[in-house]
């Protein structure tokens, strides 16, 4: 996986004016805006998908709307804010970027091609990963707050984020699955295995019950040994009868999309409603 980080102005500017207000400022402009250029504004809503399309080379066809936010004082600094951010994340990533990308490569077991990540204000709060036909570039727009206090979790969320939207129309009927094994993949493993601290207790409550049940097979695609599964369960806090499984060490030969249809073939033996515990 490489990423590139940049801030491109048009990206920048379409999420500040039809994205939440970052402050009163901003949002007495887009209203001013709004009153005296309605068409105008209306239209740029429509840019969205051509901007993420060939960032690079955008040029709208009516740039009334991009030119008044950046001749406004605010824009500039909201802009410098923002490249202070990319370059946070930037030191983060490359600090981490050699262990990230092998731990991915192991666990995934496919190449993911470089993304341009387009930083946005983190006061905006907000990820755009959506898939655009016929876009040149894979990106993802980013806009989640820096969390200082655990850096780590900026690298593990833009990458769980950059993995579901390789995923997200594989095997969409079912999704909960394909869902449930990319957060074991991303938000679980890859986590631990940056941070040296079991994450498997983090992810979406709604697919606790699914991992659960899913958990020991993961840890046959990882290639760990029967005789190891204790220290792991230990360590992760899952508990199973070990008695119940068979070693299928087939498993550790798949990639993540094999896993997937490993698990949605075998899920009648995988799912056992009556052992569901929460993890």
């Amino acid at each position: 996986m490489n990423l590139k980080f940049m801030v491109n102005d048009y990206v920048l500017i379409w999420n500040l004016l039809f994205q939440a207000s970052i402050s009163e400022s901003l949002h007495s402009l887009k209203q001013k805006i709004w009153i005296n250029y309605k068409d105008q504004y209306n239209n740029t809503f429509k840019d969205n998908l051509k901007i993420l399309k060939d960032p690079k080379n955008f040029i709208p066809d009516d740039d009334t709307i991009y030119n008044i936010i950046m001749e406004n004082k605010g824009y500039e600094k909201i802009k410098k804010d923002t490249e202070k951010f990319r370059v946070k994340l930037l030191e983060k990533w490359d600090e981490n970027k050699k262990t990230a990308v092998k731990e991915l490569k192991d666990i995934l077991r496919f190449d993911i091609k470089l993304y341009n990540v387009l930083v946005v204000c983190e006061k905006l709060d907000i990820v755009d990963s959506e898939k655009v036909k016929g876009s040149k570039v894979n990106t993802i727009v980013w806009g989640k707050r820096f969390d200082s206090s655990n850096p780590y979790n900026s690298i593990i969320n833009l990458v769980f984020e950059i993995v579901k939207k390789e995923l997200k129309d594989y095997r969409e009927e079912y999704k909960d699955i394909v869902d449930a094994i990319v957060e074991l993949a991303i938000i679980n493993e890859f986590a631990t295995r940056l941070t040296k601290i079991t994450h498997y207790l983090s992810g979406d409550n709604t697919l606790k019950y699914l991992k659960k049940q899913i958990y020991p097979y993961w840890l046959m695609y990882l290639g760990v040994d029967k005789s190891d599964m204790l220290k792991y369960m230990s360590r992760d806090n899952i508990a199973y009868d070990l008695s119940k499984y068979t070693n299928e060490v087939q498993l550790r030969k798949l990639n993540l999309y094999e896993f997937i249809d490993f698990c949605i073939r075998n899920q009648k033996n995988i799912v056992k409603i009556d052992e569901l515990e929460i993890i």
